[in-house]
């Protein structure tokens, strides 16, 4: 069973998003902030993380950013799921190495079809 984790700081997101990977057949673990998602990773590496970028503390890129530049991580794959839908947004996501970008709101279907892609990839 392949690990996700849900990295946003608003509760009801994460219970959402947790009830959804769960129903879709992941196991799932969630950080409240960029912190805890460093702690998360570093102990129970998932297979996937969906990264908010608002985060208290350390914001979502720079959680990607200290990801990519870590040997254990730099290819772990990270989804960016954030209400931030601007371009330069988008490209600074991608620039820093996330594999998709996802905007607030989203569709369910399509989120779980994002991280079964980014999963299929990782195999290949």
């Amino acid at each position: 069973m392949a690990k996700v984790l849900v990295v946003d700081d608003e509760p009801n997101i994460v219970l959402s998003i947790e009830f959804l990977m769960e129903q879709a057949g992941f196991e799932v673990t969630s950080a409240a902030d960029g912190e805890q998602a460093l702690e998360q990773v570093a102990t129970h590496t998932p297979d996937v993380v969906l990264l908010d970028i608002s985060l208290p503390g350390i914001s979502g890129f720079d959680v990607l950013e200290a990801l990519r530049t870590r040997s254990a991580t730099a290819l772990l794959p990270v989804i960016m799921l954030t209400a931030h839908g601007r371009e330069v947004e988008r490209e600074k996501g991608f620039a820093l190495g996330a594999n998709a970008y996802i905007t607030k709101p989203f569709s369910t279907q399509a989120l779980v079809d994002q991280v079964q892609a980014v999963l299929a990839e990782k195999t290949l």
